[in-house]
């Protein structure tokens, strides 16, 4: 509506304003620009109270606003999964192209995100369309014009989409330099280096336009960075929001590994998360293709590079200090499922029979899995991890609770006659929006719910009679400190469970 990115320093808006597209179409939005939010410094902090405005109190249809706003993120995931029957079908045969679609289409982690108004899905459907027009730029014999503009687009919008994917960008450049692709020798190595470099600098020019030719004064908020402020320049936000991710890779958000917190991240954080919340199907799959096409010469090449780019991103991840959750290993995923698709190139070793079956069989398995964690595919853990009932042990935050059983919650206490319940809530929606009775208890990040930390109101030792609904972040205490106020609901089993990320607890 305005055309100010200035609230979202950690987010380009393309992603952002794809899902605000929808939400014009209803004719009363009222925006809190007379708020002192608006205008308050820095924006990463008082865009929270701009958003609770303008959610909860500004405008009064919620359900209509967020389910106009999933819309375009399902449509992006859709994209996704074409782009990856497009890019199998050329990479590795007709074949193909069938069990990449399935697999984009049924994989949980990407359907969990592929349906919530966040960034994640987006970023990660526009670079992997960004590494298809690279993919084919590269093949040609020669510079094509019209190749290299739809790889500079491509490039731009995933630039424009979420500043993580500036991680693939020496990796790009390594993949042009690889003697991968038909034409070979150190010039055709150098022109696909210059057609990179190239197409990088037309992407800022495509960025820009995503920030709708913003210009300013910059916006740093660190050191040594912040010296430059005096200055003006195209994207000040851009620029910012770079420099600001930066810190966040350092550390400073809590995170939770198998009952552990840390500020400074986890090594295993990431490896452990792959491990558990990937489906076994592709786990298995997923080394048996990589060994089969790289044996063979024919498929070296391509199988090279769709492996290297998300192992390369996967190795940077253990460096990060930002252990937050699965989704920010989704860009890797595209990747990977559609050189799982690659077993069915017929002159791989294994008969193709065997190969065209454990892939059939791999489909059918990851579609039995999605179908018996529907609707709950952000709270999915494998077998491995003892499934989606011990997710809670391993993981929290985006990995099992991102708020979004409070309807479910609502519904049960409907249906087993329960009048109120004392709520421990970890989610930003107003739970007296949606008529919920209930007293707030110590939860993230509403005000009504973290101010109690310090003050629980029940004894923690041995708490009052009631029924306890307390969301599995908030179980675990992951945005505090102390640890010393839900460890008595934290030794029991729930006697019930919404969805997987509420625990209820009857103590009557």
């Amino acid at each position: 509506r305005t055309g100010d990115p200035r609230l979202s320093l950690e987010h380009p808006p393309l992603v952002n304003a794809l899902s605000a597209l929808p939400v014009l179409t209803l004719p009363n939005i009222q925006l809190p620009t007379d708020d002192p939010s608006w205008q308050r410094q820095p924006p990463d902090v008082y865009w929270y109270i701009f958003a609770e405005k303008l959610v909860w109190q500004y405008n009064h249809d919620v359900t209509r606003m967020i389910f106009l706003a999933r819309l375009p993120i399902v449509f992006l995931t859709l994209g996704l999964a074409l782009v990856g029957f497009q890019f199998a079908r050329e990479a590795w045969g007709r074949p193909s192209a069938l069990p990449a679609l399935v697999f984009l289409l049924f994989e949980p982690n990407l359907l969990a995100h592929g349906r919530y108004t966040t960034t994640d899905l987006g970023g990660t459907a526009f670079l992997f369309l960004a590494a298809y027009l690279l993919w084919r730029m590269w093949r040609g014999n020669r510079w094509s014009v019209v190749h290299w503009l739809l790889a500079s687009v491509g490039l731009g919008l995933a630039f424009g989409s979420k500043l993580s994917t500036l991680i693939f960008v020496p990796f790009f450049g390594l993949m042009a330099v690889l003697p991968l692709y038909p034409a070979r020798g150190w010039r055709t190595a150098v022109r696909r280096l210059l057609q990179f470099l190239t197409a990088g600098l037309v992407s800022i020019g495509v960025v820009w336009v995503i920030f709708g030719f913003e210009y300013g004064p910059f916006l740093f908020q660190s050191a040594p960075w912040d010296q430059l402020n005096h200055l003006s320049g195209p994207m000040p936000t851009f620029w910012a929001g770079i420099a600001k991710i930066f810190d966040l890779g350092s550390g400073g958000r809590a995170a939770f590994l198998l009952g552990e917190f840390s500020t400074e991240g986890f090594p295993a954080y990431f490896p452990i998360a792959f491990i558990t919340k990937t489906p076994l199907p592709i786990l298995l799959l997923l080394p048996l293709a990589a060994g089969l096409l790289l044996w063979e010469k024919r498929t070296r090449g391509t199988a090279v590079f769709f492996l290297v780019p998300p192992l390369l991103y996967f190795l940077f991840s253990l460096q990060s200090g930002l252990n937050i959750g699965y989704r920010h290993l989704l860009p890797m995923l595209p990747f990977l499922l559609v050189l799982i698709s690659g077993l069915t190139v017929q002159t791989l070793k294994i008969p193709q029979t065997l190969r065209v079956y454990a892939l059939r069989i791999g489909a059918l398995w990851l579609l039995a899995v999605t179908l018996w964690i529907h609707p709950h595919y952000l709270s999915y853990f494998n077998v491995l991890a003892g499934g989606p009932t011990n997710g809670a042990r391993i993981l929290v935050d985006s990995n099992i609770d991102w708020g979004q059983d409070l309807l479910r919650l609502q519904q049960w206490m409907a249906d087993n006659d329960v009048e109120k319940v004392k709520l421990g809530w970890f989610g930003t929606a107003d739970p007296a929006y949606y008529g919920l009775n209930y007293e707030p208890m110590p939860g993230f990040p509403r005000p009504e719910f973290y101010g109690l930390w310090t003050h629980p109101p029940f004894n923690p030792a041995a708490p009052e009679p009631g029924i306890y609904a307390i969301s599995v972040s908030s179980l675990w205490e992951s945005h505090w400190g102390e640890k010393s106020v839900y460890p008595w609901f934290r030794a029991r089993e729930p006697d019930a469970r919404i969805g997987y990320s509420i625990n209820i607890y009857d103590l009557r």
